[in-house]
């Protein structure tokens, strides 16, 4: 009995000491899919029909509580809290703890994006209204709904100089009525907030704008948020995984390394740097080769990795030009087979999966009356009704494979073969490489790899023990592969694609 609380002790102290950087994934899955301004009820039906087979990891929600409502209904209204209720467009509490059920079973985590640094600005019309029905004074600073007075907020002050710390952290984003942190009534009903979503279930959360708030104040009301709950399945004792959004590229007083010692940090530099690679500016896939650290990014347990995000495909917060999104899809997914094949940002690389828009402040598809409208799946498994799903793109789909298949080995054998044509083995379970050029690449590479005929994963499957698509033999450790200018540039095998014969 002794050694069994001894033993049961450790693991909670192990939990406890690693939670706030584990996405406490069930089994040996990979990768978070942001399904943004999804409904909860589609997102269970996902969990179920494909996330779930497809053994990925988990999935970012929007914004869960209540939001104001504005004119035209743009995708920026989630992002203006109202009050703490779970009644969004995506659904109500009741949809919302279905869809963490129904997720988890599917062996799916869900985190969620949690806004706090501010409430909803003043609207053209007052009082202001919510998704929920609530109503509120932001000119007075009065949210009845929490409730929040103006005892809650900091002085009215515009951002004018993102030099200056205090003026980041105490001053208004974009006019937003900012949130002082530092009081305590302020850091409880947060918690309350928080608390919740932990008894519903959730694994996690992505906290907005860590940025424009105090690393003290967060480190006050993380320590303050309860362990995730047995009952849904955590080991005892478990940290909520917090990634935290702050948009640092180096030039301003704010940097990511004040938050890193409270969860993950979001790499704003690794989703501008890898579209300039794919892009072709100033540098090419050989500046691959030091991915990581020596890229100047966070060492990977601290380092939230994307190709890009719901603001910088818009073209807001940091990259400009540089982004790639799904409006490049062939940039788009040789750059998300890179960041999938790489193990920089260990077991939770974040894809986006948008929904097309032509104007930046264009919300989800919906109908006359605002609601949103679910997406279908047609026959060849896409989505349809003006939905995009990149993580149900096939190559990326099963880049998420390979990333499993390869989990906790390294980069061996970077060769750049020529010019924006690389290959690279990851330990000795799987081998890439990948073609931006505008040539043909053909060579004999170092794949690591035993010897044997392999499927690979990208041009088709195995099936019955054959390739529906290019094989690939290696033997000594070597392979002759090709990959023409006009194919999907990359071609990617591991030991599950391996032939038997």
């Amino acid at each position: 009995m002794k050694l069994q609380i001894t033993t049961i002790f450790i693991a909670s102290l192990i939990a406890a000491t690693v939670g706030q950087w584990d996405p406490h994934f069930i089994e040996d899955r990979q990768g978070i899919v942001h399904l943004f301004e999804w409904k909860w009820l589609d997102i269970a039906d996902e969990c179920e029909t494909f996330l779930g087979p497809n053994k990925i990891g988990g999935v970012q929600t929007s914004v869960a509580n209540e939001n104001v409502i504005i004119s035209g209904r743009p995708w920026y209204e989630r992002y203006q809290p109202m009050s703490f209720k779970l009644e969004t467009r995506s659904g109500n509490e009741n949809e919302f703890k279905e869809m963490i059920t129904r997720c988890r079973n599917a062996g799916v985590r869900i985190f969620v994006d949690v806004v706090v640094n501010h409430m909803a600005a003043s609207q053209e019309t007052s009082p202001a209204t919510g998704t929920g029905g609530s109503e509120a004074y932001p000119g007075d600073r009065w949210y009845p709904a929490v409730p929040f007075n103006k005892t809650a907020f900091h002085t009215s002050c515009a951002i004018e100089n993102y030099n200056d710390a205090k003026q980041v952290r105490d001053c208004e984003l974009s006019g937003l009525p900012d949130l002082d942190q530092g009081v305590k009534y302020v850091r409880e009903k947060i918690v309350e907030y928080l608390n919740h979503l932990i008894d519903l279930g959730v694994a996690g959360f992505r906290m907005d704008a860590c940025k424009h708030m105090w690393p003290r104040d967060l480190r006050a009301i993380y320590s303050k948020v309860k362990p995730l709950s047995k009952e849904h399945g955590f080991v005892q004792g478990s940290r909520p995984f917090f990634f935290q959004e702050v948009i640092d590229m180096g030039n301003e007083a704010v940097k990511r390394q004040e938050y890193i010692s409270l969860g993950t940090v979001t790499e704003f530099t690794y989703s501008t740097q890898i579209g300039m690679v794919f892009r072709k500016i100033e540098r090419d896939l050989s500046a691959l080769r030091l991915w990581g650290p020596p890229s100047g990014f966070l060492p990977s347990r601290f380092s939230f990795v994307f190709i890009c995000n719901h603001d910088n495909q818009r073209g807001h917060g940091s990259g400009g030009d540089m982004i790639l999104s799904y409006k490049d899809k062939d940039l788009f997914t040789k750059a998300s087979a890179f960041m999938l094949a790489h193990p920089h940002g260990g077991n939770h690389p974040r894809l986006m999966s948008s929904y097309y828009f032509d104007d930046p402040s264009q919300g989800p598809p919906q109908d006359s009356n605002g609601n949103i409208i679910s997406r279908e799946i047609d026959s060849n498994g896409a989505c349809t009704n003006g939905w995009v799903c990149e993580h149900r793109w096939p190559e990326i789909v099963k880049m998420v494979k390979f990333r499993a298949v390869t989990d906790k080995t390294v980069v061996m054998s970077f060769t750049n073969i020529a010019e924006n044509q690389i290959s690279f083995c990851r330990g000795r379970k799987g081998f890439v490489a990948i073609n931006n050029s505008d040539q043909s690449l053909n060579a004999t590479v170092n794949a690591c790899l035993p010897n044997g005929v392999y499927c690979d994963v990208i041009s088709g499957d195995k099936v019955d023990d054959k390739c529906t698509g290019t094989s690939v033999t290696v033997r000594a450790g070597k392979a002759h592969i090709e990959i023409p200018s006009s194919s999907f540039g990359f071609l990617a095998i591991h030991l599950e694609s391996r032939l038997s014969n």
